[in-house]
């Protein structure tokens, strides 16, 4: 017979019961100590999060770059102040509405009216007559020109923005200032009762061969942003113009340029940028005359950057001053002309948004 556990006989206990050798708790067939309750909420607490995690250093060093840059551009403008002051002090008339430039004589005189008339006017030029064409060839090349045709077309447009000013200034200078002049003579011929178009030359190193090649400078920027935009439009949006019977015309002007637009102005603002800055293509293609004339096919215009360029090697103390002067005035044109960029575009896209 098998061993069976001894039962106490004890009457008070009412019967046999389990020795102390075999007690254990009731309802459970193992040790208190081998089972845990679990923490509340299912999954356990979750990792303290470091405190210099990955995240954490990004962001860092992201408010670091965006710090850096607003330090430089402070940076850059005391630097020009600075170096300005003497010379506008020793300047003997109006910096702002004088239009000659003389500062390297016994009592210099230099403003910076037909300077900076002739920036901003050849840059509005290249962009009256860069922007339509840059657009068009975006959307050719993002909505109607087929794959193996806009591949080698987008990549040679890009290829174009990496072209260095000065072989655009030589080309302008010594090829395309020919066919400008003849352009120009047939102008004054038909046109010469509009003012742009008047005079009785000569025609040559003027404000519109410079206009020219800085469009020409301009449309690979505005080509290649603008069609980056336009491929970005939600292909929900074209078929549903499309589906309402839209054409493919109606659908690019319903769909993709109101959604394109803020990226658009990015790119004419970027492209206006480049064209107020440029030096050695204006330096080459002017005419170098400090006048303030509407007239653009008579020889004369000059820019602040052309100017430099030109005078910067012949100037004294007083002179280099003056250049940094009209830098400083430049400095703040581009400057304006980013913010009013940056508050178009956070318009546009903040009423995009709200109608969304």
């Amino acid at each position: 017979m098998g061993d069976y556990p001894s039962r106490s006989t004890d009457a008070i206990a009412g019967g046999p019961g389990v020795t102390g050798r075999h007690a254990r708790s009731a309802g459970t067939g193992v040790s208190p100590r081998s089972y845990e309750e679990p923490p509340l909420g299912g999954g356990g607490a979750l990792q303290k999060k470091s405190r210099l995690s990955m995240e954490t250093g990004f962001r860092g060093l992201s408010v670091g770059a965006g710090a850096m840059v607003l330090v430089i551009i402070v940076a850059i403008a005391v630097f020009l102040i600075s170096k300005a002051v003497p010379a506008l002090q020793a300047n003997t008339v109006n910096f702002l509405s004088y239009k000659q430039w003389f500062p390297n004589d016994a009592e210099p005189k230099f403003g910076i009216a037909a300077l900076a008339f002739g920036t901003v006017l050849s840059s509005v030029i290249a962009l009256i007559v860069a922007v339509p064409i840059a657009l068009g060839i975006a959307l050719f090349l993002s909505h109607y020109a087929p794959r193996r045709l806009a591949n080698p077309l987008g990549f040679v447009i890009d290829l174009l923005a990496a072209v260095p000013s000065v072989v655009f200034g030589l080309w302008g200078r010594d090829v395309f200032a020919e066919p400008v002049q003849n352009f120009s003579i047939w102008l004054n011929k038909y046109f010469s009762w509009i003012p742009l178009f008047g005079g009785d030359g000569p025609f040559g190193r003027s404000i519109l061969l410079g206009s020219l090649v800085l469009a020409i400078m301009v449309l690979p920027i505005v080509t290649a942003l603008s069609r980056e935009v336009f491929q970005q439009t939600p292909g929900m949006n074209e078929e549903a113009a499309l589906a309402l019977g839209a054409t493919k015309w109606e659908m690019i002007r319903t769909a993709v340029l109101p959604y394109g637009k803020p990226g658009v102005i990015a790119a004419v603002m970027l492209g206006l940028g480049r064209a107020l800055g440029e030096t050695i293509a204006l330096a080459l293609t002017l005419g170098t005359v400090f006048s303030i004339s509407f007239n653009v096919i008579q020889t004369g215009g000059n820019s602040i950057a052309a100017n430099i360029a030109n005078t910067f090697g012949e100037a004294n103390a007083t002179g280099r001053g003056a250049l940094i002067a009209s830098g400083l005035v430049l400095f703040a044109i581009t400057l304006v002309v980013n913010m009013a960029a940056r508050a178009i575009i956070y318009r546009r896209r903040e009423f995009r948004d709200s109608a969304a």
